[in-house]
């Protein structure tokens, strides 16, 4: 995007050291559609962001004060998991995508050293991917160190669990900085001061240096740290006409906010705190307006982050059940301080390759698989039968009926992505996105009977009652006292436990 955005690696930084708040997959890949939008109209991308991100935020004071976050109530697990997984899939396939781009002699990390006879781009180019991956096995292997039975106590074994991420990072930068200094691998791209790192070719600037002016010299400097709202080229209509994509741009940034808060809450993760959706969504409104007019991205509920941010507050067995939740604000209070330290420490930030960046960005979403109902169903699919985990829709639920749940959810999340990649509807995903709610709502029920929705997508507290009245119906039934009971409360399973019981 020439830079107009914002210095890209720096603001990947910050987002990776954020816990609750952040840019997302979703949201970065709609301001890709917004700047080709902006090169449509002809104006400046930074500009048609503003004018769309105030009317974001129009909208978003609109909802939080006439509720429409009760609209998210009507979510399920369905939608929480295609949603989830999209944020996922996006941080992997990106990650993937970028680590093989550097197999490529044409990409712009080579250029710089297209004249240098001693430089092998294949040498980087697997450097880069030992370290990205090096960078994610070492994180999963250092949060594996929580319940085993080494070091000396569990306080040890916890901090370990806790800063996996970080000292991997750490070790896996000092392994390309020290032992292997002449591959000159990627580096990030950190302005040397704290400023607008937009510089311009001219007075005017409109241009960005040097990639839209290479015969200029020098640049004429940086640009002002607020946007200028009517730098519009004549076309006066443009900030009217911004309202259009903003009310995507609004259902994607409520629906990333609403969705992120509604998994978070879910009874499973045993918050005690109240809710506050319409509190935040205009306190998030606030910010989208105050980024946009700064010339940076927009912060949203970032799904992946707050999750990880959840489960490193949460108590848990062995078994990952979790036991009880510490619900501080001074987590994510620290994070975002130390964000801000983090601009006073931009010579130690540069320091760190950009491939390990991408092995953090790959264990991220690798680690929000684990808790995605959505993927652990799809998995099945590979599965020998007979070597299925316990659970309840496993256990209550026909093989084949999971497998048609699973398989409504791929097609959704496939049409999802597909709308995603495909620059000309792209700006329309956040629709797909939305739909999955009334599918859930009006479609679903017409398929599967209520007891099968139950346990492949109820609430903990209905799950419960769905258990409790079919153990009472089985003991009913081997006590002789009720004739008959549907096929979905008993099924093949417990007919036959049932004729051991009445043979006993």
């Amino acid at each position: 995007m020439k830079g107009e955005p914002g210095n890209m690696h720096l603001t990947l930084i910050l987002f990776i050291l954020q816990g609750i708040n952040g840019g997302t997959g979703p949201v970065l890949a709609f301001v890709a559609v917004m700047y080709k939008m902006a090169q449509g109209v002809g104006v400046p991308f930074l500009t048609f962001n503003a004018w769309t991100g105030i009317w974001v935020a129009v909208y978003m004071f609109i909802a939080g004060f006439f509720d429409l976050n009760r609209i998210i109530r009507y979510a399920t697990r369905f939608t929480d998991d295609i949603f989830s997984l999209l944020i996922s899939s996006i941080f992997i396939i990106d990650a993937i995508v970028a680590l093989f781009n550097y197999f490529n002699p044409d990409h712009k990390s080579h250029e710089e050293f297209i004249d240098d006879p001693n430089y092998e781009y294949l040498a980087v180019a697997f450097l880069s991917l030992i370290l990205a991956l090096g960078t994610t096995w070492f994180a999963f292997f250092l949060r594996g160190f929580k319940f085993s039975t080494y070091f000396c106590n569990q306080r040890a074994r916890s901090t370990l669990f806790d800063f996996a991420v970080t000292l991997s990072i750490v070790t896996f930068t000092i392994i390309d900085r020290v032992l292997f200094p002449n591959v000159p691998t990627e580096q990030l791209n950190v302005p040397e001061t704290f400023a607008p790192t937009f510089v311009c070719c001219t007075s005017t600037c409109e241009d960005y240096w040097p990639d839209d002016c290479p015969e200029v010299a020098e640049p004429w400097g940086r640009r002002p740290w607020l946007v200028d709202l009517g730098e519009l080229n004549g076309k006066t209509w443009v900030p009217f006409m911004a309202a259009g994509p903003a009310i995507l741009a609004f259902i994607l940034v409520f629906l990333d906010n609403g969705i992120t808060w509604h998994i978070i809450n879910h009874p499973s993760h045993k918050l005690t705190y109240g809710e506050a959706y319409n509190y935040d969504t205009v306190i998030m409104g606030v910010t989208v307006a105050i980024n946009s007019i700064i010339g940076i991205p927009w912060l949203t509920g970032a799904t992946i982050r707050s999750l990880n941010h959840y489960h490193a507050l949460a108590e848990k067995d062995q078994d990952g059940n979790i036991i009880g939740v510490y619900e501080t604000r001074l987590t994510a209070l620290l994070v975002h301080v130390f964000i801000a330290c983090c601009l006073f420490a931009l010579f130690i930030i540069k320091l760190i390759p950009v491939p390990v960046l991408y092995g953090v960005f790959l264990f991220m979403g690798l680690a929000g698989l684990s808790t995605n109902q959505f993927w652990n169903r799809f998995l099945l699919y590979f599965m020998q039968p007979c070597k299925y985990p316990k659970t309840v829709y496993i256990d209550n639920v026909k093989t084949k009926r999971v497998h048609l749940y699973t398989f409504i959810q791929l097609l959704s999340f496939g049409m999802l992505y597909a709308v995603k990649s495909i620059d000309a509807i792209a700006i329309a995903f956040p629709i797909i996105i939305f739909a999955n709610i009334p599918i859930r709502s009006f479609i679903l029920p017409r398929i599967f009977a209520k007891d099968e929705l139950v346990c492949l997508d109820g609430e903990d507290s209905a799950i419960e009652k769905y258990l409790a009245d079919k153990e009472g119906s089985i003991k009913n039934v081997s006590d002789g006292s009720a004739d008959e009971l549907s096929v979905v409360d008993i099924d093949e399973k417990d007919i036959e436990a049932n004729a051991v019981i009445s043979e006993m």
